[in-house]
């Protein structure tokens, strides 16, 4: 069964890329190895808040229409 991934752990990965990558120690492959990868893991963790800003935006939407209909049933 294949484990999914979170958003802090793939976040945590790219931090520690991007710090090799400043680092400047690899070779130019390994950069590109590293570089390659951190770009998955930054559409990943890029994909995921967006998602999460949906339901955000979903959630207030909902949460003022509601708020829109209780005033009016008051008025």
């Amino acid at each position: 069964m294949a484990k999914s991934k979170s958003f802090e752990a793939e976040l945590k990965k790219l931090q520690e890329i991007v710090a090799k990558l400043e680092g400047g120690a690899e070779s130019l492959e390994e950069s590109l190895k590293l570089f390659e990868e951190g770009t998955k893991i930054a559409k990943f963790c890029y994909e995921v808040l967006e998602g999460a800003e949906q339901k955000i935006t979903n959630l207030s939407t909902t949460g003022a229409e509601a708020d829109k209909k209780t005033s009016m049933k008051k008025a």
